[in-house]
């Protein structure tokens, strides 16, 4: 039933107050545009278009000195949705009444060089207000900056601490944009680069400037990210590990060794690597896809070790009424392991338009851990920079994704077995099929805002339920 015929939302009304007050406040001094602080890259845009998230408007001067970073970014979500169709709902289902939800996050970034290739980096962190359904029903959620546990404290946290290391392989240098994740401004053309500690896996594999940023680009867990990549992460995204990254001219490879958590989409991560552990491997070439047009093409795949449940033998144990209901965590601890594959590519069609493509695979039979509950994904897409329309810093975006899940998964949860995202109780089982839009206004300096709209068929793999439309607004902030 639809209970209300007109969307209020008192979530973006405030995020327009907070435009206001910064309009009114803000001092007319010119400010220095740092890099974008989500994409540690130290090639140029590989895609060569022009992207303001590679400079964006900053509202106060950041350091001139080389050695040190400093700055800060507010991200503000406010989305909703009206209500839907839905003959029955379960306990992690995307509720089907009219609901709005603002999300925040706040991250102070702070890096010293130490000198010509080590560099420290910290920064720390505040996620806070809440989730459409606390964050369950879909699997390629709208909003990808909440976080999913509600009971987890609105403290601020240590989100990144690591150590840089750059090992040169050539004399020769290249010019690099400095940014929070890598504070050097020229590189050696060959190079190994070291990191240890605190960060995303995401922040190093599976990028592309078109669509892997929250802050400037889109919102949808599987836009943004490869929803089959179930990478190794906590509940706020972040592992502890090491990484390594041999860069050459046109390519270059990528490992990684990480900490899983100790539970699907637990806080804690098990520091046992012999035991419990994730492996990451990346291979990135840059190289023209069309005729003198720039172009990536990176081919990802990764193993995970941890204590997961196996999807038939949850289902066997309800079949043999052992239990009420298939339950993918009621086994004894024991180590088994995933694993899958993705290609993500990028490839500039005109000056200011590019486009990327990604595609997904693991094998579904294991719990879905870390990440999402994604099977099999295939997502593509377009970005343009403002350029076009003489606004340099704004752009704008579309992009569609269809994830699936495979059979063993699809019978636990039309068995009634709960994810740690989804479980409406029942499935009619079809591909979950999103459509996402937005356009980034710069308005002045540091603020943007950014309206967007989408579109989801079968939310949580459900035929039965839908669609969904969720408009949303962004205010981002960048200091």
């Amino acid at each position: 039933m639809h209970n209300r015929s007109t969307l209020q939302l008192p979530g973006i009304c405030l995020l327009w107050a907070i435009v206001a007050l910064f309009w009114s406040s803000c001092a007319c001094a010119q400010t220095v545009s740092p890099p974008d602080a989500v994409q540690a890259t130290a090639q140029e845009n590989p895609s060569g278009q022009p992207d303001a998230a590679h400079d964006p408007e900053a509202m106060f001067p950041h350091l001139a000195d080389t050695r040190y970073w400093i700055s800060g970014q507010a991200n503000f979500i406010s989305q909703a949705h009206p209500s839907f169709h839905s003959p029955y709902s379960g306990p992690n289902s995307l509720s089907p009444k009219f609901e709005n939800a603002t999300s925040r996050l706040m991250t102070f970034y702070t890096g010293l060089r130490l000198n010509d290739s080590t560099e420290v980096i910290a920064d720390v962190e505040e996620a806070g207000w809440k989730a459409l359904s606390t964050g369950l029903g879909l699997a390629g959620f709208t909003n990808l900056d909440i976080v999913r546990n509600p009971t987890l404290s609105k403290a601020p946290y240590l989100a990144r601490g690591m150590i840089h290391k750059v090992f040169a392989l050539s004399h020769d240098k290249i010019e690099s944009e400095r940014n929070p994740l890598s504070l050097f401004d020229q590189l050696p053309r060959r190079r190994l680069e070291v990191r240890f500690g605190k960060f995303a896996l995401v922040d190093f594999f599976d990028l592309n400037s078109v669509g892997s940023d929250t802050k400037f680009q889109f919102a949808n867990w599987t836009v943004d990210n490869n929803g089959a990549y179930d990478y190794a992460a906590d509940t706020r995204g972040y592992t502890v590990g090491f990484m390594a990254d041999l860069e050459d001219r046109n390519w270059g490879f990528r490992f990684a060794e990480a900490l899983m958590p100790k539970v699907a989409n637990g806080i804690d991560l098990v520091y046992r690597p012999w035991q419990v552990h994730s492996e990451n491997w990346e291979y990135e070439l840059r190289h023209d896809l069309l005729p003198k047009k720039p172009g990536v093409v990176r081919l990802l795949a990764y193993t995970n070790y941890a204590n997961m449940g196996i999807y038939r033998e949850a289902v066997a144990q309800f079949n043999l009424h052992l239990v009420t209901r298939p339950d993918i965590t009621d086994h004894p601890w024991h180590i088994t392991r995933k694993y899958g594959f993705g290609a993500n590519l990028e490839q500039q069609l005109t000056a200011n338009i590019s486009a990327f493509a990604r595609f997904g695979w693991n094998n579904g039979k294991t719990e879905s851990f870390a990440y999402t509950e994604v099977d099999q994904t295939v997502a593509t897409g377009l970005g343009a920079s403002g350029a076009i329309w003489h606004r340099l810093h704004d752009r704008a975006g579309v992009a569609f994704v269809t994830n699936a899940i495979c059979k063993d998964h699809q019978n636990y949860l039309s068995s009634g077995g709960l994810g740690f995202l989804l479980g409406d109780g029942r499935l009619n089982y079809g591909r979950e099929n999103i459509f996402e839009s937005y356009y980034t206004a710069h308005l002045w300096r540091g603020i943007y805002l950014a309206p967007g709209v989408q579109y989801i068929a079968d939310p949580g793999y459900n035929r039965d339920r839908g669609p969904v439309v969720v408009p949303s607004l962004r205010l981002h902030l960048e200091f």
